[in-house]
This record gives C-alpha cells, sequence and structure tokens, in this order.
C-alpha cells in the first residue's frame, strides 16, 4: 500500500479519515492528545513493528507523511497500551516494542557536563536529561541492553543497534550512596544502568 488506503475506507474510524486528509498539511503544531478524552471505539489492525515500520492490514504504510501524522496523534496511557486519538476516537492498535526508534544522536561535553541530543526515526529532537530521561532494560533474546528514552507524555523511543554500541561506550562509573554505578551522563542527570542489565 504505497501511496494510501483506498482499500480502507470501510473499517478506517471517521476522525483518522479526516485526519488523513491534514496529511501533507503544513501544519506541524503537535495535537494536544494528551488533553483529549474520548469514548474507546475499539482497536484497529494498525501495528508498529520493532524496527519502526507500520502497517496496516498487514501491508506497510508507504507515506512517511501519513505515518507522520498517525504518530502525532499517538499516545501511550496508564494501562500501558497504545492508541490513536482524536477529539471523537480513541483507538488502540498494537506496538511490538517502542513506537519511535533513536537513530542518531550528538554528543556535547564531557562527564557530568555531557549533553545527548537524539534524533528519531520520525523526526523528533531530544535532549537527554530531566524531561526526556534514559531507561534501560535487557533485551530477552540476545540479554543484551536495551535502552530508550522518553520522547513525549509516555512516548518512548528505542535506540537502534548501533546507536545503542554507540552509547554502550560512553557508559562510565561512579561512586554511588551503596556501591559504585555505572551509567550515563547527560543534561545534568546521571542515568544509572541496574547491575543485573550489565551481566
Amino acid at each position: 500500500m504505497p501511496d494510501g488506503f483506498a482499500p480502507m475506507g470501510k473499517t478506517m474510524p471517521d476522525g483518522l479519515k479526516a485526519l488523513m486528509s491534514r496529511a501533507d498539511s503544513k501544519d506541524k503544531t503537535p495535537p494536544p492528545v494528551d488533553k483529549w478524552n474520548p469514548e474507546f471505539c475499539g482497536d484497529l489492525d494498525m501495528r508498529i513493528a520493532r524496527d519502526g515500520t507500520w502497517y496496516y492490514l498487514g501491508s506497510p504504510i508507504g507515506r512517511i507523511a501519513l505515518v507522520k501524522l498517525f504518530a502525532s496523534v499517538l499516545r501511550k496511557d496508564e494501562d500501558g497500551k497504545h492508541y490513536l486519538v482524536t477529539p471523537v476516537e480513541k483507538i488502540g492498535i498494537t506496538v511490538d516494542d517502542a513506537p519511535l526508534l533513536a537513530v542518531e544522536m550528538a554528543v556535547a561535553g564531557e562527564g557530568s557536563q555531557q549533553e545527548l541530543t537524539l534524533r528519531t526515526n520520525l523526526g523528533d529532537l531530544v535532549k537527554v536529561g530531566a524531561e526526556h530521561p534514559l531507561r534501560f532494560e535487557k533485551e530477552p533474546d540476545s540479554g543484551g541492553l536495551k535502552p530508550y528514552v522518553l520522547v513525549r507524555g509516555r512516548i518512548e523511543a528505542l535506540f537502534t543497534r548501533a546507536l545503542m554500541y554507540q552509547l554502550a561506550d560512553m557508559i562510565i562509573e561512579r561512586d554511588g550512596s551503596n556501591a559504585a554505578q555505572m551509567g550515563i551522563w547527560s543534561g545534568g542527570q546521571f542515568y544509572a544502568i541496574d547491575a543485573e542489565l550489565l551481566v
């Protein structure tokens, strides 16, 4: 489905159809999805794969403008699920891991003055710090480290493998309250990595 959604007319909710009509709009102001509280109207056969590819009815969405538009109304709620939210609809979708990927990193400064700026696969720019913290998990298959950064609301970006290796080179050790801690400095914050994740 490289260019559009001709086959989905019967299943695409009206609010999302209206949103799609603005896919090529020049207005890039992010919608206030955290302030909208519409009724849940069911799940949609839309999935974001671990590699960041968006699928609808099993086919990849080829238009990046549409992907960015859907991403602009994506919200993760307290129940841990992801939804596309318009003023009139709240539609559940499937996210295999994180909905965004951190694909590029710029590093400024050193030590506790270090600042990391990340770009996501959909063009978000975030400076890692108090508003955009890092967190780490263990990759269940390989046992490796999986870093995430908070982009907005509860929406996170997973580091690509290449970027994860770049980040791993910046892990340092510092004295903690009880023992030495391994972690990353950025934006005046130290993001400690649980020792069990480094085994």
